[in-house]
């Protein structure tokens, strides 16, 4: 008998992302750029060094680098005068925490080649997915609005 389910749209624009080459952490600055109605390539191009256990060297994965990264979009300092967030640093930790007890690999291995070694490539979308809402959810919860982001430096 052959499976079949239904794929919503966010999994389709995840799946579209993905088959044009962009990375784990790369999406999801996609993503949330796209909801704040901004465009910043050089950025998503930065985010590609995080992706695939950064640069390809079996690190962290890069969907929860990629995470910790878009709650500094969000909660992070980026020009003199500004201060991080006060719940930045206690986000990220929750999202770290979160992913080594839902996400890791059996043995608890947060490592990119780890999971791909375990899951293969299947279980990366479902970990963007996850991670995306995490982050939302995190940012929610602190009184931030993904879709408003933080102002843009004049």
């Amino acid at each position: 008998m052959t499976e079949t389910f239904d794929l919503d749209e966010f999994q389709m624009e995840l799946l579209s992302l993905e088959g044009k080459g962009y990375h784990c952490s790369q999406i999801l600055f996609l993503l949330a750029l796209r909801g704040m109605g901004r465009e910043n390539p050089d950025l998503i191009r930065s985010m590609g060094g995080v992706a695939l256990g950064l640069g390809h060297s079996n690190g962290t994965c890069g969907a929860l680098l990629g995470g910790v990264c878009l709650l500094g979009l969000y909660g992070g300092k980026g020009v003199d005068g500004e201060r991080e967030h006060p719940a930045f640093r206690m986000m990220v930790r929750r999202l770290t925490e979160w992913f080594r007890e839902e996400m890791a690999t059996p043995e608890g291995s947060i490592l990119c080649g780890d999971i791909l070694n375990v899951s293969g490539r299947t279980r990366c979308g479902l970990m963007v997915r996850s991670v995306w809402i995490q982050v939302l959810e995190l940012l929610e919860e602190n009184g931030i609005d993904p879709l408003d982001g933080r102002p843009l430096p004049e």
